[in-house]
């Protein structure tokens, strides 16, 4: 299987909202079914999923007794925002306009995007969310080294 792409690449929702995906992570979704998850579950960042990994989270939905609203609440925000999707063959992946409403990269201005793979989906976030993030780790950076380099990082 290939290995799933490493970096966090920049990226633009085209003028029909149309996410053009780099070349690497369009091979990545190529080794899995034809279509994709496209949602959001926080309403903040935007998560693509091969399908046999949504239909994973579909299954956790159904069977978590811990707090059955949380589950609830995730699964209908995702689907509310959601819709399948297939990437095309120049790499574009369709984002619904609740989706770019709800991220805030619905205006010209603000298509631009950052992505990235974690735990087998893509995750996408736009500007502000990823300069916020970027923010985050470097107000901890020292102190998150310290402590994974403890736990064995090299």
């Amino acid at each position: 299987m290939r290995e799933a792409p490493r970096g966090i690449y920049s990226a633009r929702l085209d003028d029909r909202g149309r996410l053009k995906l780099p070349v690497d992570f369009k091979k990545y979704l190529d080794i899995f079914d034809d279509k994709c998850f496209v949602t959001s579950l926080d309403r903040r960042t935007a998560r693509i999923y091969p399908m046999h990994l949504w239909r994973e989270n579909e299954a956790l939905f159904d069977r978590y007794t811990d707090d059955p609203i949380v589950a609830q609440n995730i699964a209908f925000t995702a689907n509310e925002l959601g819709s399948e999707e297939t990437v095309d063959d120049q790499g574009r992946i369709p984002f619904s306009p609740e989706l770019r409403k709800a991220l805030g990269v619905d205006q010209a201005e603000a298509r631009e995007v950052h992505i990235y793979h974690h735990r087998g989906r893509i995750e996408v976030l736009s500007q502000a969310v990823f300069d916020e993030r970027k923010q985050q780790a470097g107000a901890t950076a020292v102190d998150d080294l310290r402590k994974l380099e403890g736990a064995g990082l090299r």
